[in-house]
């Protein structure tokens, strides 16, 4: 513990609370604050007294250059009320370079390294910034938040330290604004016919080890087919990404999407190599025993979400992994047209040895790296303000979502509500116009995170019931702040891949029976060889240096 003459970061952060706010032209909140006297002649347009919960308004017209990821389901269109409303709110024209979503991370990374990259650039997940901080390319948002007052607010008022914390580079700084939620927010589970459960005296499981049980049960009525054949296996590194990642919670480690090499290990203090842990281990025997057992689908490692779908309208399967907008909108609509009776239901993430858990950082985001040349404009400030109040303020956040009330929705009681003749989502099959297709809003690029009531208010049934029993659980420890040197940084990157490959192919291997677990110590020992230890080293020793820095 630091001495009292030597605040640490936080401690700053929390003493300050809003100070600076006020004025922007004196020092910013504790370390995190710049001194702010170099923004004197970067204030062209800027509100000289802009609050939290204000409404942004350029006092001159303004236009940011914005990368914009452009969503199939929804391409971008230059007539969107999106666009028009924020000028109209703002005084600021956002001018979108668009890039198709399958390219975004690529031509992100080309515009950043050739120096052509937009002022502003959202739809980016940590730790993605890590790439461009020693370039210099991307700014250092931490010295900036105190033009942000929104930002600052919800980051207090939800302490949310420990994970801007989390973010932080080996400076001490952070490169990316993320998307900030008040509560954690789960996405994917399981998802079974509940009317063949039904017909077979069997009931909707709670726990991994009831899943097997109602898989082996269904197997013997059907010894024709798999009960569980699954999707998500194509255009992501890992395959079943989003069933390891659940059930990975349950067995409290990380796999599938969410997987890491380095993880925290909260009993020991350490960090440590995650496809090496016995939790990580324990996850593949399950798995491995559903195949072994005829119980899963061997196709479902390889198959396309199309494929898998179609085994469960066909009833060659009986689950699927799901979330709550493919439960309604594909799973329960399709099937209510093509089996007559059937009814479906997404369960809450089954319980494992881990106990009723959530995934640790569902409380952020992704969000938005600002390129370092935006510095250099008399525009900065007001830009700042701008990304404050559309990205983080409660009536930006709501515009985003829902549009304009009266014109796209209406509100009463706490509850929104489409305008006739507009559907979201497949919300209303027959109406004219699509919220997103139509008009822009509820895009993926401005529309996350916020206050629950918000987050919560485009809820089916069927999500809001899932929701409710996954916010009884309680959220894994946040891994602590470990930031690497760039020097670090481009060493781990080259034992990183080799590594995280390794454990890919291995992981597929050991499931699917073509390597025996009886093998499992010669695989440590093959991630031996391919230096786990030093990274794992690296990361340990960079987690103890910013610990002592920064108390």
């Amino acid at each position: 513990m630091q001495n009292a003459g030597h605040l640490t970061r936080r401690q700053i952060l929390a003493v300050a609370g809003f100070a600076g706010l006020a004025t922007l032209t004196g020092c910013g909140s504790g370390n995190d604050g710049a001194d702010t006297k170099d923004l004197s002649k970067k204030q062209h347009g800027a509100m000289p007294e802009y609050r939290a919960g204000q409404q942004f308004k350029a006092t001159k017209a303004l236009s940011f250059s914005m990368l914009h990821n452009d969503n199939p389901g929804y391409p971008l269109k230059k007539n969107w009320l999106f666009w028009k409303e924020v000028t109209r709110r703002t005084g600021v024209t956002l001018q979108p370079v668009d890039v198709p979503l399958s390219d975004y991370e690529k031509k992100r990374s080309l515009l950043i390294g050739a120096g052509d990259a937009p002022f502003l650039i959202p739809k980016t997940y940590h730790p993605a910034e890590a790439a461009f901080v020693s370039s210099g390319a991307i700014l250092p948002v931490s010295e900036y938040v105190h033009l942000m007052p929104n930002f600052q607010a919800k980051v207090k008022s939800w302490k949310l330290e420990p994970e801007i914390d989390s973010i932080r580079q080996a400076d001490g700084k952070y490169y990316l604004l993320p998307g900030l939620h008040e509560r954690p927010r789960s996405g994917y589970s399981l998802a079974l016919r509940t009317d063949i459960l039904d017909k077979h005296g069997l009931t909707l499981p709670t726990t991994w080890d009831q899943v097997y049980d109602v898989f082996k049960a269904l197997r013997r009525e059907y010894p024709d087919r798999y009960p569980f054949s699954d999707r998500w296996s194509t255009n992501t590194t890992f395959p079943v990404g989003a069933l390891l990642n659940y059930l990975g919670t349950a067995y409290g480690t990380r796999a599938g999407w969410s997987y890491d090499n380095i993880s925290w290990d909260d009993g020991a203090k350490t960090f440590v190599f995650t496809g090496a842990t016995d939790s990580f281990r324990h996850v593949i025997e399950y798995l491995r025993k559903l195949v072994a057992e005829k119980l899963m689908d061997p196709e479902s490692f390889t198959q396309s979400d199309d494929d898998a779908v179609k085994k469960l309208l066909s009833e060659q399967s009986f689950a699927i992994s799901a979330n709550p907008q493919e439960l309604v909108q594909n799973y329960r609509y399709n099937l209510a047209k093509q089996v007559k009776g059937a009814t479906i239901e997404m369960i809450p993430v089954p319980l494992g040895p881990s106990g009723a858990v959530l995934p640790s950082g569902l409380r952020l985001e992704n969000g938005v790296m600002i390129s370092s040349k935006a510095l250099g404009s008399a525009d900065f400030v007001a830009m700042m303000q701008f990304v404050d109040w559309l990205w983080y303020s409660d009536e930006g956040q709501r515009l985003s979502k829902w549009g304009v009330e009266g014109v796209t929705y209406t509100y009463s009681d706490g509850t929104y509500r489409l305008k006739d003749g507009i559907s979201l989502m497949g919300s209303d099959p027959s109406a004219p116009k699509d919220l997103q297709k139509d008009y822009g809003f509820f895009n993926g690029v401005f529309t996350y995170g916020g206050r629950w009531a918000l987050v919560s208010s485009s809820f089916l049934p069927d999500e809001t019931r899932f929701q409710a029993a996954m916010a009884r659980r309680t959220q894994l420890p946040i891994d602590p702040a470990h930031p690497l040197r760039s020097t670090e940084q481009e060493q781990a990157s080259l034992w990183d891949t080799p590594l995280k490959d390794h454990v890919t192919q291995n992981c597929l291997q050991f499931i699917l029976g073509r390597r025996p677990l009886s093998q499992w110590n010669t695989y440590l020992a093959e991630l031996k060889a391919k230096n786990m230890q030093q990274l794992v080293d690296l990361h340990n020793a960079a987690y103890e240096r910013f610990k002592k820095e920064n108390g």
